[in-house]
This record gives structure tokens, C-alpha cells and sequence, in this order.
């Protein structure tokens, strides 16, 4: 199979979307982990879970409402809205995915979850597949 190759231009564009978008993925999923956990998730909540401070996750939930991921007013907890649920389930997938396929190939856990955290975030969705697939081949092997 002979593709075109990126330009390093064209590769730099696809890097540069992937970290504008990394954060809103990371926060929320971490929103949707605390509401499956809890049943509620509040700016405290969402900043001891990040490792950041109460000002971080405030601006960021700021812009992620701008975005229409998330509904919040003052003194409720965060809610994600359907495009939040729907940014979330796909994040997740992906992590999972690319952990599963780090831990198929050696890799050890802890090093699979922190190496999936950012590998997560710039996988292809052709890369994607071939992981799946090569798990899926791997577990009917099993």
C-alpha cells in the first residue's frame, strides 16, 4: 500500500488541534469519572481529581461551557451537556484502546495508563484501528 506521506507542515496542523482539544478531552472525562463515582462533580471536586487549583478549573470550565461541553451556575455542581457525554465516551475509548494495546505489547500498567494519557490525544484514527484490531486478533488468539 502506497500512501502519501504528511507534508511537515500538515503534520504539525494535525499536532497543534490535537493540544487545543486535549484539555476539553481531559476535563470531561475526568467530569464523567466523577459523576459515574459520585453522582455529582463540583469545581473542588474537579481540581483535586486534575492536581490543579480552584482558579484552573474554573477558567477551564469556563471555556468548556463556551463550548457547550459542560452546564454550570454558581454554587451547583458541573454537568456535561449531550456534546460533553459524547466528547467524553470517545475520549475514554480511546484511552482505553491505546492502554489495552501498550499492556498487549509489554508495556507495564503504570507505564500503559501514564503513556495512554497522552497518546490518547494524538492517535490517528487509522492508528487507532490497527491497535483495536491487533487486540481483538490477540484476544481471539487467547
Amino acid at each position: 500500500m502506497n500512501r502519501a506521506r504528511s507534508t511537515p507542515t500538515t503534520a504539525f496542523a494535525k499536532v497543534r488541534r490535537d493540544h487545543m482539544t486535549e484539555t476539553a478531552e481531559d476535563y470531561v472525562e475526568a467530569i464523567s469519572d466523577i459523576l459515574h463515582q459520585t453522582g455529582e462533580c463540583r469545581v473542588k471536586d474537579l481540581a483535586a481529581h486534575m492536581g490543579v487549583s480552584h482558579v484552573t478549573v474554573t477558567r477551564t470550565v469556563a471555556r468548556l461551557q463556551e463550548a457547550n461541553l459542560v452546564q454550570t451556575q454558581p454554587h451547583r455542581p458541573i454537568r456535561l451537556t449531550a456534546a460533553g457525554e459524547k466528547l467524553a465516551a470517545q475520549s475514554r475509548r480511546r484511552h482505553d484502546i491505546v492502554h489495552a494495546f501498550l499492556q498487549a505489547i509489554g508495556v507495564p500498567d503504570e507505564d500503559a495508563h501514564r503513556d495512554a494519557e497522552g497518546i490518547e490525544h494524538h492517535v490517528g484514527q487509522a492508528t487507532l484501528r490497527c491497535m483495536a484490531r491487533f487486540i481483538d486478533q490477540r484476544a481471539e488468539k487467547d
